[in-house]
């Protein structure tokens, strides 16, 4: 399998397009409760940051005021439902790949954060039929993006989640929908750069 590494431990850089993708992840968990709304993902505070590292700096604090300082790079979150609910602000997927977070699992997602994580490169696995209390915070899991199964390495316990699209891959392996839409357009010579970072409206539908 080619891949990339969700986070430069160092640099803190998300992945970029041309650098393959990795399906297949394993990380040290935390548990979100249900209805994580995009205020405490993002505090309203902060929206003059656009960048992700400097969003990052702020991940969850309107949850747990010391989570910034305690994420590290592939730690991977594991919410219950209604995951992202809220507003439709794009600053909550780019500050979880600013920190690093290499996927987001839950049992619900909000539609306009499940398109945003996906349309700005950050993996999200759907798992409507996992348990409560399937993981705690520290615990070892392991998510495989192509199959949808996730498992607690640390219990031995597994849950199957909903596989992603053959289109959701294609834009995560491009590093985001603005890098598929910039590669369209510079094949029929329309344009030579687009700015990274736009809100996408579309439903991953192919042209």
């Amino acid at each position: 399998m080619t891949g990339w590494t969700a986070r430069n431990p160092d640099t803190r850089e998300p992945p970029g397009p041309g650098m393959g993708l990795q399906t297949s992840f394993s990380g040290r968990a935390w548990a979100l409760p249900d209805s994580v709304d995009t205020d405490m993902i993002t505090p309203g505070k902060y929206l003059t940051i656009i960048d992700p590292e400097g969003l990052s700096k702020h991940l969850l604090e309107g949850w747990r005021e010391d989570f910034p300082s305690r994420v590290r790079a592939g730690d991977i979150l594991v919410a219950g439902d209604n995951m992202g609910c809220g507003s439709s602000r794009e600053h909550a997927p780019l500050a979880m790949v600013g920190a690093g977070v290499p996927v987001v699992v839950a049992r619900g997602f909000a539609r306009i954060f499940y398109r945003n994580a996906i349309n700005v490169g950050l993996p999200v696995i759907e798992c409507p039929d996992m348990p409560e209390g399937f993981v705690k915070d520290g615990d070892t899991v392991s998510i495989d993006l192509r199959t949808g199964l996730v498992a607690n390495e640390t219990e031995g316990i597994s849950t199957q989640g909903i596989p992603l699209s053959e289109k959701a891959i294609e834009i995560l392996e491009a590093g985001g929908l603005v890098n598929i839409v910039r590669r369209k357009l510079e094949r029929r010579g329309d344009v030579a750069h687009l700015a990274t970072g736009a809100t996408a409206e579309s439903d991953f539908a192919e042209d």
